[in-house]
């Protein structure tokens, strides 16, 4: 079977869901769950899902790096926000900050119990411990970077991989530290950079859209190309309808980075949303996330995509309605293990895949 150079990008939210994981697999590219916002048991039953059809995946877990949010700046934002939930029918916004993790102890206690071939992190470096385990029980771990600092930082924890991560990136950044945006520099030039602090490979994320994108991060020197955004108008995908139309809105034009919806920096296309409240939005994750979460939900069912977050890459014109199949071999462009990338031969069938190869 070809095995191509992409990685499917981990969406939290709806998006990933077990089909499209199954899609990337059977179309020869490594397609990785979301566990973010599930509860351990819904996360173990997408597992056992994707398990029954293919042994090629991996987990995707954000690592608790609570940012408090000022409790009278979440209080006015609260109440700014007010009207538009009423106007959702959401009367019960939490009134107090919900600073949780996410379950992450019990998230990190089910993949060592049945373990997946990949782990990738999100947000913060894992203890060194939770590296080790999962080594130690033949998992491959993956730290997500957007800096050659972050990079250094994530050798020295173990990780087997890097998954660096540009400014143009859909949905939220993975910078260690949200006050700190990410660099806007070219992808293919924060590639060279973290290759020069590091020998581990790279999987390039952020912006990638066409054939010709995915053969610049590889000549650039990645192991592979991580898509998202390309993907999330595909049948496979969980993307609400509300939100498959706004990709497809001739009129949306834009994106931008803003922390309105979640209290840490993330990419979406420009709304109702974004225009009204992302100059007032504290810092604050997760609490933020908590708070403008019902709202979301409920403008999503009625169909109001002024008021959702619409995560999307500046490649997001690209995204079609084909199915993921289709997309990602026109992504991967002819690219593929047998075509003499040996740069990608981390990417070989997961069952002959050791940590660390």
């Amino acid at each position: 079977m070809t095995r191509l150079p992409l990685v499917v990008a981990p969406m939290a939210g709806g998006p990933s869901t077990p089909d499209l994981v199954v899609a990337a697999a059977d179309a020869g590219a490594l397609g990785f769950l979301a566990a973010g916002y599930k509860t351990p048991e819904a996360l173990a039953a997408e597992v056992g899902a994707v398990r029954q059809r293919t042994d090629r995946f991996g987990v995707n877990l954000f690592v608790p790096t609570p940012v408090p949010v000022d409790r009278d700046a979440y209080a006015a934002y609260a109440q700014r926000l007010a009207p538009l939930a009423l106007r959702h029918g959401v009367t019960d916004l939490p009134a107090e900050p919900r600073e949780d993790d996410d379950a992450w102890e019990a998230k990190v206690e089910l993949l060592l119990a049945d373990p997946v071939p990949f782990v990738s992190f999100t947000f913060g470096l894992p203890a060194p411990s939770v590296v080790r385990a999962l080594r130690d029980v033949g998992t491959v771990t993956v730290q997500t970077v957007v800096r050659p600092s972050e990079a250094e930082a994530a050798a020295a924890l173990g990780a087997d991989r890097l998954v660096v991560q540009s400014h143009v990136a859909g949905g939220h950044s993975g910078t260690l530290d949200p006050d700190d945006l990410p660099p806007e520099v070219p992808l293919t030039t924060l590639l060279r950079e973290v290759r020069a602090v590091t020998d581990l490979p790279l999987w390039a994320a952020g912006g990638l859209a066409t054939a010709e994108d995915v053969a610049a991060v590889l000549a650039a020197g990645a192991e592979a190309a991580v898509v998202g955004t390309a993907l999330l108008r595909t049948p496979e995908a969980g993307t609400s309808a509300t939100y498959r139309r706004a990709l497809a809105d001739p009129t949306r034009t834009s994106t931008g980075l803003t922390r309105a919806f979640s209290g840490r920096p993330a990419r979406a296309l420009r709304n109702g949303f974004v225009e009204a409240y992302d100059a007032v939005a504290p810092s604050g994750y997760p609490a933020l996330h908590h708070l403008t979460s019902p709202i979301r939900t409920a403008a999503a069912a009625a169909g109001d995509e002024e008021a959702i977050n619409i995560w999307a890459g500046t490649g997001f014109r690209s995204a079609t309605d084909e199915p993921a199949g289709v997309v990602l071999r026109r992504l991967a462009g002819g690219h593929d293990l047998t075509s003499g990338l040996g740069s990608v031969s981390g990417l070989a069938p997961v069952s002959g895949l050791s940590p660390g190869a």
